[in-house]
């Protein structure tokens, strides 16, 4: 592997510090579904995993360098499955550690059928101040064809209790091109989302995964006129609401898009705690690395010294690749003088590129955002920086 000589490399200043926390159970494993989750066979050992969780944090405490966690992410499995009390647990031991910012984002995803309004609230008690709720669809064939555990009445259900208990910050998640779904079935999802006013919506295709049920056994799914007529139709609806997809996938209203997110977007840093959890950190010397914790529930809990599976430096070479693959996946982009802020490289290194992609109406100019044919044809913009 070629290395680029060192002497431009170097991080002005740290990014901003998330935290993701991952709870890798749930009632059932959904046949799309290929994160690290696990059906459950038993109780939750609730205080086996926090006192796993704390024991990791402990050896990733030099990663911190002085940064407050500025967002949280609870994800899963079904993280709403744990009791309340482990989440006020949870977060009174973290503070003992770490230091949160005054309108820190803290954000848990539930599923419908895991709720009910007396745990809503105790989340909220718990210092959590928004949720994603995996809806998926509110068409009850759809959802069985996902093999999801609730039905249309469930999920409404389930965004009546969260807001009861006051959260005015919320995510729905949606998924579209779903197996015999029409153009007309998915706009029916999307008004039925619409009835609640959520601030927030993750509205994203259904893909078939390697190592998944529907990978080995594909479902029928529409073609690609009727999955374009779906996402056409859909973004319309959407933009008339008032929503903006300020990423591929996410769409919000005015000031409501997922800061945790744009963290990730923006080549931010993030721990890692919790059975599979991956994480990113920049160090002050210009280094970058990734690392990755145990992804067996049991082996997490009962293992002896470091939780740390495994981890990689980001190479130098490998940065502007890394970095554009996240930033450019912004409706917005980003401002040029962060790519070397987050990679410690001058400009330099990709500006003839850039110059390229923006003669060819690939990208805008002055700044690192993709124009409507750039955001099209994304993947083949990327190839360009291999």
């Amino acid at each position: 592997m070629t290395m680029l000589p060192p002497d431009d490399t170097a991080v002005s200043a740290l990014p901003p510090l998330s935290l993701y926390v991952h709870v890798p159970w749930c009632v059932k494993k959904c046949p799309y579904c290929d994160f690290n989750s696990h059906a459950l066979t038993g109780d939750i050992p609730e205080n086996g995993y926090l006192d796993a969780i704390m024991e990791d944090l402990s050896g990733d405490l030099a990663f911190i360098q002085g940064r407050p966690i500025q967002t949280v992410f609870i994800g899963g499995g079904t993280p709403s499955l744990m009791s309340p009390d482990f989440y006020n647990t949870l977060f009174d031991r973290l503070r003992t550690h770490l230091s949160f910012t005054d309108d820190a984002e803290i954000t848990l995803e539930a599923n419908p059928g895991t709720v009910e309004q007396a745990r809503f609230n105790g989340f909220r008690g718990a210092g959590i101040n928004r949720l994603s709720l995996g809806i998926q669809s509110f068409n009850p064939l759809r959802l069985k064809a996902l093999g999801r555990i609730h039905d249309d009445k469930s999920a409404h259900r389930a965004i009546e209790a969260a807001r009861n208990a006051g959260f005015d910050n919320f995510n729905l998640d949606l998924m579209h091109g779903l197996p015999d779904q029409t153009p007309a079935d998915a706009l029916d999802d999307l008004q039925a989302a619409m009835s609640w006013q959520p601030p927030h919506l993750s509205w994203y295709q259904l893909t078939l995964e390697p190592n998944t049920e529907f990978y080995s056994r594909p479902p029928q799914l529409p073609d690609d006129d009727h999955l374009w007529e779906i996402y056409s139709q859909g973004a319309d609806y959407l933009h008339q609401q008032g929503f903006t997809d300020y990423e591929v996938s996410a769409w919000s209203r005015p000031g409501m898009a997922s800061r945790h997110n744009l963290n990730y977007w923006m080549f931010g840093d993030y721990l890692a705690l919790g059975a599979g959890a991956h994480g990113k950190i920049t160090f002050r010397n210009g280094d970058i690395r990734r690392f990755w914790k145990t992804r067996q529930p049991d082996a997490y809990m009962n293992r002896i010294g470091s939780r740390t599976a495994g981890s990689q430096m980001v190479e130098l070479e490998e940065r502007p690749l890394e970095f554009l693959m996240n930033a450019l996946r912004l409706t917005s982009g980003v401002p040029e003088n962060l790519f070397t802020e987050r990679t410690g490289l001058p400009l330099s290194r990709v500006a003839v590129k850039l110059e390229e992609l923006r003669k060819e109406n690939m990208l805008e100019p002055g700044r690192i955002q993709t124009t409507e044919l750039g955001q099209r044809y994304l993947n083949s913009l990327l190839e360009r920086f291999l």
